[in-house]
């Protein structure tokens, strides 16, 4: 990779901000680095024919990039305050690339896993790029240029899933890997030419980086009480997430495994959503947007406990409950990342691992709710967690005025 003296931004470059296009790219970068990891979602049964094995073991590949991912954010993205970011995320996107090669040649399922995991862990290149847009740009439009950045990660989470459905049709399930490990490198040389340097002017040992996580939690209780209404949040849209699809194909609907797709491609408006609550962090409204995410949550689930029956009340569940679940995540993320800028990336890591917890966990208790009671458990349980999130939110607000 060539040579860059790893400078800080100047006052006047941080002053102007980052162009439109560069957070674009940044946008872009993030969605290829989260997509990735969702590929293999659509493509199990054409995986476990390939390799000649069951599908629950190819079912286990799911598992195996939320695993590496996990390890990425803990182990890796910390990184972000102590080397150079420019470099660090370029470099992290590199070998996620390679991760995704090594996917689209896999010989064996062995190989395959390797790949996948190896994708996993470093596409938290993403997490690199999401709060290095709010250090690049102009403090008054930090929330904006995170709430683009975001759109983008989210936009490639949604898409991934269709996307390798249509070129698996093409071309075969490796097509997908092949094609995103091209186009990771191409986009991982455009940023290097475009990005800006950055790095803290303190300079600390990677086992002080991991320590102080731990110390930043202790400093500051919102750091805390923000990622858990986060992951209490998107346990409820997990649980949702993890059985819909057991639902939409029962009796009531009948839908295929590609109509399921495409009405899981209704929350694309969540990824808009971030874009209006990163604005809304900006103009010092996250009281109220966070106010008004949590009553989403729970609206959208109103709706889909009409929608065991109506097909129409579900798709409008996915669009409100994605709304309320995206600004949400930008609204905290944007509180989070002001506790202490010169830490942003450690922020971005206690945040993004209790995140990605409470992911895991709605998944398992949803599994569990439908196996006992159904879709109404269901829908029960996606609103007591939705109505957790909202006491933690009030309690969080009334200790910010108390002191």
């Amino acid at each position: 990779m060539p040579s860059s003296p790893p400078t800080p931004p100047s006052a006047s470059s941080a002053n102007r901000g980052l162009d439109a296009s560069v957070l674009l790219l940044m946008a872009i970068a993030s969605g290829l680095c989260a997509g990735g990891n969702y590929f293999n979602q659509p493509l199990l049964h054409s995986i476990a024919l390939d390799f000649g094995v069951s599908e629950t073991t190819a079912a286990l590949t799911v598992t195996a990039a939320q695993v590496s991912y996990a390890c990425g954010l803990v182990l890796l993205v910390p990184l972000g305050d102590k080397f150079e970011r420019r470099r660090l995320a370029v470099t992290l996107m590199l070998l996620a690339g390679l991760g995704q090669f090594i996917s689209g040649f896999a010989a064996s399922i062995h190989f395959l896993f390797a790949g996948i995991m190896m994708a996993g862990m470093f596409s938290v290149a993403a997490q690199i790029l999401v709060p290095l847009a709010a250090i690049l740009s102009d403090p008054s439009r930090s929330g904006r240029a995170v709430g683009l950045v975001m759109s983008g990660l989210l936009l490639g989470i949604l898409a991934a899933r269709s996307v390798a459905g249509i070129l698996s049709s093409l071309g075969g399930w490796h097509t997908v890997y092949r094609l995103s490990s091209i186009t990771m490198v191409v986009v991982a040389l455009l940023l290097w030419r475009k990005l800006p340097t950055s790095r803290n002017p303190a300079q600390v040992s990677y086992g002080e980086v991991l320590r102080s996580m731990g110390v930043l939690m202790r400093r500051h209780p919102r750091l805390l009480s923000r990622a858990l209404m986060s992951a209490l949040a998107f346990a409820s849209v997990s649980a949702l997430f993890s059985t819909m699809a057991l639902l939409l194909s029962g009796p009531s609907h009948g839908l295929s495994d590609a109509s399921i797709g495409l009405v899981g491609l209704a929350g694309v408006a969540g990824a808009l959503m971030a874009n209006v609550a990163g604005r809304c962090a900006d103009r010092g409204w996250t009281r109220e947007a966070g106010v008004a995410c949590v009553l989403l949550l729970l609206a959208g689930w109103g709706c889909f406990w009409l929608g065991e029956t109506s097909l129409a009340w579900f798709i409008v569940g996915m669009l409100v409950i994605d709304l309320g679940l995206q600004g949400l995540h930008i609204t905290n993320q944007h509180i989070v990342f002001e506790l202490e800028p010169e830490a942003r990336s450690r922020m971005n890591a206690v945040y993004m691992t209790t995140y990605f917890i409470g992911a895991a966990s709605g998944s398992a208790l949803g599994s569990l709710a439908w196996l006992h009671g159904g879709w109404p458990t269901i829908c029960v349980l996606g609103i007591v967690l939705a109505l957790l999130c909202g006491a933690l939110l009030i309690r969080d607000e009334r200790s910010v005025a108390a002191r």
